[in-house]
């Protein structure tokens, strides 16, 4: 039977727990759409070199596990003398992984720009930088949005695993409580319903964000 008094009196605990999780999420979003535009970019690049580079870290960091990559970051690091913080350590690891998936999505956005458009600007005589800045990447991002969506939700649920080097983000407090109160059903019911109200607000605020600048291009 799930104990509603439990849940009661532990939601203000797990409700902290929330906070942490959302800050995992979004500093990890910010690395993960930073370095992944970046590298998306250059992996659409006809500069073999870079194009191998990119390939390479995004085989590595995809064909990993989160867990390891995290723990590496962690204690690995720690004995070359660099000391990070469990959180920072969990934020720069599941940003970096991020970064592998949303290059990808970038990069397919850019390939849907029309080549058409890009032929043109070069025949006006607009720069490398201003076409991508101007035309590809708005274009792009546009094209990526629902996917990019995705990939925030995946972010909200991979923040659990930094629990595993000691941050105490919502199933790490959802954990303590079970260990105080032996009661698991009870607890899991709630963590799955906060999970669940996280990850489906921002995918309703993704389909929001679609749909206006859907009709702003329908307007222009």
């Amino acid at each position: 039977m799930i104990n509603f008094e439990l849940i009661r009196l532990a939601l203000p605990v797990l409700l902290k727990g929330v906070l942490v999780t959302l800050k995992i999420t979004a500093a990890a979003f910010i690395i993960g759409i930073t370095g992944g535009t970046i590298l998306g970019i250059a992996h659409s690049s006809k500069n073999n070199f870079l194009e191998w580079l990119v390939g390479a870290y995004v085989t590595i960091i995809r064909g990993t596990p989160m867990l390891v990559q995290i723990v590496f970051i962690y204690y690995v690091l720690s004995m070359t003398g660099l000391q990070l913080s469990p959180f920072v350590s969990a934020v720069i690891a599941i940003g970096m992984n991020s970064s592998a998936y949303v290059s990808q999505i970038i990069r397919s956005g850019i390939r849907s720009v029309p080549k058409g458009q890009i032929e043109a600007a070069q025949t006006l005589g607009i720069s490398k930088g201003d076409t991508l800045r101007y035309i590809i990447l708005p274009q792009a991002l546009r094209v990526v949005l629902p996917a990019l969506g995705n990939e925030s939700v995946t972010l909200i649920k991979d923040s659990s695993l930094a629990s595993y080097i000691g941050v105490v983000e919502l199933y790490k407090e959802g954990q303590t409580v079970i260990s105080q109160t032996y009661d698991a059903l009870s607890v899991y019911f709630v963590l799955a319903g906060l999970y669940l109200i996280l990850t489906s607000t921002v995918s309703y605020l993704v389909m929001l964000l679609e749909r206006r600048l859907n009709r702003h291009v329908r307007n222009h």
